[in-house]
């Protein structure tokens, strides 16, 4: 298992050994030795799953401390383009943002830490998976719009696929303004 270091403070892109043949393939998808030799020492406590039709946007979702996530995010069926922004106003990156390109077939996943908000889009249909570093909080739940013009990132899908919820989410601007000293 290979973890390399993205364009995100503390964000990692992790690429599993994949073993395969013509009965198919295995790899690896967690194992706790590996990470504490990354010198990971949160704990996993929630592992959650959805299924995404082609063309469905999720996001850009968070919690707030004290019950702030950090996921292990990876697709076990189709493919999705995954997002990270960096909400933590202290962080060299604070504001940036970076997508990656999720597949089931190589088996690739992202670590993102506690302080991102995090999102994706169904390029085809999906089933996505991810454990969590905290347990879900309703009251600690926090998201910010999926098209927000500070933030303008490319989803990659011609006439997503939005969730009501998602739609009505505040913009960075709105939830950062003081960070932002606009």
């Amino acid at each position: 298992m290979k973890f390399n270091k993205t364009s995100l403070h503390d964000v990692l892109l992790i690429t599993p050994a994949v073993f395969g043949d013509e009965r198919g393939h295995f790899f690896e998808s967690f194992n706790s030795e590996l990470w504490k030799a990354q010198g990971f020492t949160n704990e996993f406590v929630q592992d959650n799953q959805s299924f995404s039709k082609k063309g469905v946007v999720r996001g850009l979702h968070f919690q707030s401390a004290p019950h702030a996530q950090g996921k292990l995010v990876r697709v076990i069926v189709g493919k999705v383009l995954d997002v990270a922004v960096d909400l933590r106003p202290e962080s060299p990156t604070f504001g940036k943002y970076e997508l990656f390109e999720l597949d089931a077939e190589k088996g690739n996943m992202v670590y993102i830490p506690e302080g991102f908000a995090h999102g994706f889009a169904a390029l085809e249909d999906s089933i996505f998976q991810y454990k969590c570093t905290g347990l879900y909080h309703k009251a600690s739940e926090g998201g910010l719009r999926w098209d927000d013009p500070y933030l303008n990132i490319q989803w990659g899908v011609e006439n997503p696929i939005v969730s009501p919820k998602d739609q009505i989410l505040p913009t960075f601007e709105q939830v950062f303004k003081p960070s932002l000293n606009i």
